[in-house]
């Protein structure tokens, strides 16, 4: 009995080493010691460098631009874990998503990428924001979509670091800063990509003047309107005059073109067949503004606008499975119910 106890012991005493190692060494997603399912937020995001991603609505079925945000990050960052939180999903409801939805699956067999419940009270736990969060009234919120969204990228990047991106960002290139927020525009940060390590002040200033200076009825007051006052308060911000980037109390202060080379007011020209498609050659992802597409253009398979060059460059995978496929079932359906009618 002893022996067989020493043996035991002796397994999950190299089995643990052998977890060390391959944390060490980047290698966690080649070998990995249990099935990623089995895996809690925490210990994923305790590897480090994530990316983060979060959807704050109640939906479960990722639309292809959320699926090819995620799948172009897990291509550009092969070494490092991409995480989907989503608020729609439960614990209860996680094991049935892969046969349900087809983006589902798509994520969930890259090996790097991590799809989670989002749960803000846990997130909350141990920062400025928890109290915030026990008092306000969602549903008496008018933007409670964006500003729980705003609130928990803060939290999140605070408690563990890495990178948080929006849902509608295509990566191209990784992003070689560690401690930095991007800039819409000369003299105003955006919040929809920034990146810190665990426990910087910044971000524990920003969730003290998240909480300190709230008012939910303005739009992006806590989100970029937030992040660019406390930058202000640290760094004396000038125009961009090229494609330099800014640095203050090492903050880098990245150029519009490194996510925004196509401003907001332009978003539709991501939807629109260009003669010359440009190179990009200074971004290191694309913000395609999908807040702005309220008419919901989408990606078309053939269209050759320049979405659609972007899914096939960044998302392969989503372009063919989502957009592709999703149109030869509509083909093969409309033909179906052609032939019904005519027999």
């Amino acid at each position: 009995m002893l022996k067989k106890i020493q043996i035991c012991f002796c397994f999950f005493l190299v089995s643990g080493i052998l977890y060390e190692i391959s944390l060490l060494s980047g290698c966690f997603f080649s070998y990995m010691p249990m099935p990623k399912h089995f895996l809690t937020p925490e210990q994923v995001l305790n590897l480090g460098k994530s990316i983060i991603f979060l959807e704050t609505t109640e939906r479960l079925e990722p639309p292809p631009l959320v699926s090819c945000s995620v799948e172009s990050a897990a291509r550009i960052y092969q070494d490092r874990p991409i995480i989907l939180f989503m608020k729609g999903l439960t614990n209860d409801t996680a094991l049935d998503l892969n046969s349900s939805y087809a983006a589902f699956s798509l994520l969930s067999s890259m090996k790097n990428v991590f799809i989670f419940p989002l749960q803000m009270e846990t997130i909350f736990q141990e920062t400025p924001l928890l109290q915030w969060y026990s008092q306000v009234v969602p549903e008496q919120e008018k933007n409670w979509v964006h500003v729980s969204s705003d609130a928990s990228r803060l939290a999140l990047i605070w408690k563990y670091g890495g990178i948080y991106m929006d849902t509608d960002v295509i990566s191209i290139r990784p992003i070689p800063e560690e401690s930095f927020l991007a800039a819409q525009k000369s003299r105003f940060s955006s919040n929809g990509i920034f990146g810190f390590p665990a426990h910087h002040k910044f971000i524990w200033d920003c969730m003290e003047n998240f909480v300190l200076k709230y008012n939910g009825n303005i739009w992006g007051n806590q989100g970029p309107l937030l992040m660019t006052r406390m930058l202000k308060t640290i760094c004396n911000l000038t125009d961009f005059k090229g494609t330099e980037d800014h640095s203050c109390q090492n903050i880098s202060f990245l150029n519009p073109q490194r996510f925004y080379p196509i401003p907001y007011p332009a978003w539709h020209r991501y939807y629109r067949v260009w003669d010359k498609s440009p190179n990009f050659n200074h971004s290191y992802a694309l913000h395609l503004w999908n807040f702005m597409n309220h008419n919901r253009k989408a990606v078309v398979a053939g269209s050759n606008t320049l979405a659609e060059k972007l899914y096939r460059a960044y998302c392969p995978t989503t372009y063919k499975d989502l957009i592709q496929n999703a149109e030869l079932r509509d083909f093969t359906l409309s033909e179906d119910l052609f032939q019904g009618k005519s027999s």
